[in-house]
């Protein structure tokens, strides 16, 4: 290696205050958050917050809401909470029941009724059926009823006993008999008014017995005749005791129906119902009759009671509700959204009746507001579509995935759709509401207010005290022990932290939230009486401690010398990049040896991430950019006529992002000029085509990272990072960095430009262009411009002397 070389840069290292952007506890106007009011404020949602008010307040269909952002963002507390302070006080919303329709046992009507009614109908019609099975089986018993039977029943046996004896009195003007037998009547002949046997009639003359023979047939005509009319009888019969029956039953029930049809009188559906309801007691009264143990005589669909055709299905009571439902259904399948028909076994057979229809959440959530998680839905098989379907069409309509898919042959029920009249809320994350924008036509008819929650919020006076009153809503809702101002503090620094950005705080509480739960248990364990920032930073290591097993394991190797880093010295063409990995919720910065090498060529780069393609597109842009700022910056006035290749050395992944695109270029550059560079330092940041650093993520983890292999190996005082100037905003790093830096051991380089980072990297001033378009003697890019021109130069000769050799043959 080389011997350090001294740095001729103008970039002075940032001091330690700007490396962190402390909330001070003084600040805060309490001493623990005891003193802090609940608050139900919904910090920096107000966009969201409005698009919930609107898509709410819009009646018109097709104004569903999307709420769009990121897990842990509390957008299901938060959307619960704004609907349930817009339905209080709102219209309850109705009732609906299902009822047997008496015409199509299999297609069930459904009946919308005003809150608190349709438990009142299904109580009604369950009396009604208790007094029916008192009523009907007395009408039976009744003296009426027997006489009336008796005498039904006596018409029946004199019309018969009249026609017989008109028959017989025939026979005997015909010297003949009617003969009783086992299989009904028979003719015989008489002599004297006695039978004669079938010798002595085989002994009468032939004329006689002729003539005896007519009268025989001429008698079984009339008496066919006379047996013919019984069956018209006997229905005749049948018709008054069915009739005897429906005035009797009719007399005995229609009091007590009229007794249930006098409150409903404003329901014409309920009144026709009613009417065939009636009409089916009347043909059915004999289901009311007792086989002894008190249960109906015949049983009923399903192994039911007979009578279950007169019961009430409840499919939604709102009875003692003030305000329209909020309903979230966290399994939305088509049954969980639809609702369902269930079936039982009998027989072998699988059956149902309307009283096994089963409500859905949107049946539930009919009249108010249903929420749902967009990627359970889409997860679903058939559920997105039955949403779909429910929400253009206005209503609900029970179907089973069998059914839809024609898998299952089973009979079974169609019950009457119920309109709908609700909003329906989808939750879910940015890309899933892009791509269901892109890719379905319907979902934009369908959901057309987006609400939009915010993932960070600006660290203003105003939403720290905010921030300050949700801790202390959280610790008093969830019994934690208070925390004192410098605990919240902390706490709100640790929020900027996990956005990366020091002057923002993230939205997503689930993640601060969890700080200050095991902040709460280390407290436990100390016994104290209030969390202190020392708690706070317990829980934030512990955090680590548990999820940084990867990261130590890579570390590992690069102190081994397994992986190849180094962190002092100069090379070549050689230079430390730094990235981000995620593991999980855990980030943290691995460095990663970058190198270059160049040759006479014709001004290809090669990338050779890219070539094994393991390189993203957005890697591949940040190489296509560098060449194109090389191209543009030197020697343009001659072909580029270098051949170079860059490479992240020992990478075995993906690698993916521009935020190395400084550190190649400066590896370019350095292989070009021949200048070393410092391997004391690290560099992240992007490049456009004019050489200006621009931001990249993860700033704070990457110098971390790098900082942790210099501490490792012991820090000397040279080492460092170079960043992108635009990215100080965003510093929030660890208290050992920071101390590192005070102690002048570590150092944090803000930078504008690729020639400010290679006067660092290289301590050899840049240069910038004269008025004659040249650079300084001895500078960075006089070296470079001079070694592109070289290398054009043996091109040249190179080109020449192959035409030379072409021209002689050779």
């Amino acid at each position: 290696m080389a011997k350090e070389t001294t740095t001729h840069s103008s970039v002075v290292p940032l001091p330690a205050d700007r490396l962190y952007t402390h909330c001070d506890p003084a600040l805060l106007g309490f001493e623990t958050t005891e003193e802090l009011e609940t608050t139900d404020v919904v910090i920096g949602q107000n966009r969201a917050l409005a698009a919930l008010d609107f898509g709410v307040r819009v009646a018109n269909r097709g104004y569903n809401l999307f709420v769009l952002g990121q897990p842990g963002s509390q957008r299901h507390r938060i959307v619960e909470e704004f609907l349930n302070s817009r339905s209080t006080g709102a219209e309850a919303p109705f009732d609906w029941c299902y009822l047997n329709n008496f015409d199509d046992d299999r297609k069930p009507i459904a009946i919308r009724l005003p809150a608190g009614r349709g438990l009142k109908l299904r109580d009604d019609l369950a009396r009604l059926v208790d007094d029916l099975r008192g009523a009907i089986p007395s009408v039976f018993e009744s003296e009426q009823h027997g006489s009336g039977i008796a005498e039904i029943n006596e018409e029946f046996e004199d019309k018969v006993r009249a026609s017989l004896e008109e028959l017989q009195q025939k026979a005997n003007e015909s010297e003949l008999s009617l003969v009783s037998t086992p299989h009904g009547f028979a003719i015989a002949p008489t002599s004297k008014g006695k039978l004669i046997s079938d010798e002595d009639f085989e002994r009468l003359p032939e004329d006689e017995k002729q003539r005896r023979k007519e009268a025989m047939e001429k008698m079984s005509e009339e008496m066919r005749r006379h047996i013919e009319q019984l069956p018209r009888w006997q229905k005749e019969r049948r018709d008054k005791i069915r009739a005897l029956h429906r005035e009797l039953v009719g007399f005995a029930v229609d009091q007590l129906i009229d007794q249930v049809r006098e409150g409903y009188g404003d329901f014409p559906r309920l009144i026709d119902y009613f009417g065939k309801l009636r009409e089916d007691v009347i043909q059915n009264a004999q289901m009311f009759q007792d086989d002894g143990d008190g249960a109906p005589v015949a049983p009923g669909p399903a192994g039911a009671s007979a009578l279950s055709r007169y019961k009430v299905n409840l499919l939604v009571d709102h009875s003692g509700d003030e305000r329209a439902p909020v309903i979230y259904e966290n399994n939305p399948s088509i049954a969980n959204l639809l609702g369902r028909v269930e079936h039982v076994a009998q027989f072998g057979a699988l059956i149902t009746n309307f009283t096994m229809i089963l409500p859905g959440a949107l049946h539930k959530a009919n009249g108010g507001f249903l929420i749902l998680d967009a990627d359970r839905v889409l997860r679903e098989p058939l559920a997105w579509s039955a949403l779909k379907r429910a929400l253009a069409g206005g209503e609900i309509k029970i179907e089973s995935m069998g059914q839809l898919m024609s898998l299952v042959s089973t009979v079974s029920l169609e019950p009457e759709p119920i309109p709908s009249r609700l909003k329906v809320i989808l939750i879910g994350e940015r890309w899933v509401y892009y791509l269901l924008s892109a890719y379905d036509p319907e979902f934009s008819e369908l959901f057309k207010v987006a609400a939009d929650f915010e993932d960070r919020i600006d660290r203003s006076e105003e939403n720290v005290g905010q921030y300050a009153q949700l801790l202390s809503s959280i610790a008093r809702a969830e019994g934690l022990l208070p925390l004192t101002r410098a605990a919240v503090a902390r706490t709100i620094e640790h929020g900027a932290r996990i956005l990366g950005d020091a002057e923002k705080l993230t939205t997503l509480l689930r993640d601060v939230a969890d700080v200050v739960r095991e902040a709460n248990f280390w407290a436990g364990q100390e016994s104290a009486r209030t969390i202190d920032a020392s708690h706070i930073e317990q829980a934030i290591d512990a955090q680590i401690q548990r999820l940084s097993r990867i990261r130590s394991e890579m570390q590992e190797e690069i102190r081994r010398s397994t992986v190849l880093i180094d962190t002092d010295g100069t090379e070549v063409a050689q230079i430390n990049g730094l990235s981000v990995l995620q593991i999980g919720s855990f980030r943290f910065g691995k460095p990663s040896r970058i190198t270059a090498s160049v040759r006479v060529g014709d001004g290809t780069i090669v990338d050779i991430e890219r070539e094994t393609e393991l390189g993203g597109p957005i890697h591949s842009k940040g190489v296509l950019i560098l060449s194109s700022y090389l191209r543009s910056r030197y020697a343009t006035d001659i072909p580029l006529s270098v051949s170079a290749s860059l490479v992240f050395e020992q990478s075995y992944g993906g690698v993916e992002g521009d935020s190395a695109s400084i550190a190649e270029t400066c590896a370019l550059l350095s292989a070009i000029a021949e200048l070393p560079i410092r391997q004391s330092l690290a560099v992240t940041g992007s490049v456009n085509q004019r050489g200006t650093a621009q931001v990249i993520g993860g700033v704070n983890e990457k110098i971390e990272g790098f900082f942790d292999i210099c501490k490792q190996r012991g820090l000397t005082g040279d080492q460092g990072v170079l960043i992108p100037k635009d990215n100080v905003q965003h510093l929030m790093l660890r208290r050992d960095v920071i101390e590192a830096v005070e102690n002048g051991q570590f150092h944090v380089y803000p930078i504008a430009s690729v020639d400010q980072a290679i006067e660092l990297l290289t301590g050899v001033p840049a240069g910038a262009l004269d008025e004659a378009g040249r650079f300084p003697p001895g500078s960075v890019n006089e070296r470079v411009d001079t070694r592109l021109r070289l290398l054009a130069e043996t091109r040249r000769q190179f080109e020449r002397t192959d035409k030379e050799k072409e021209a002689r043959g050779d």
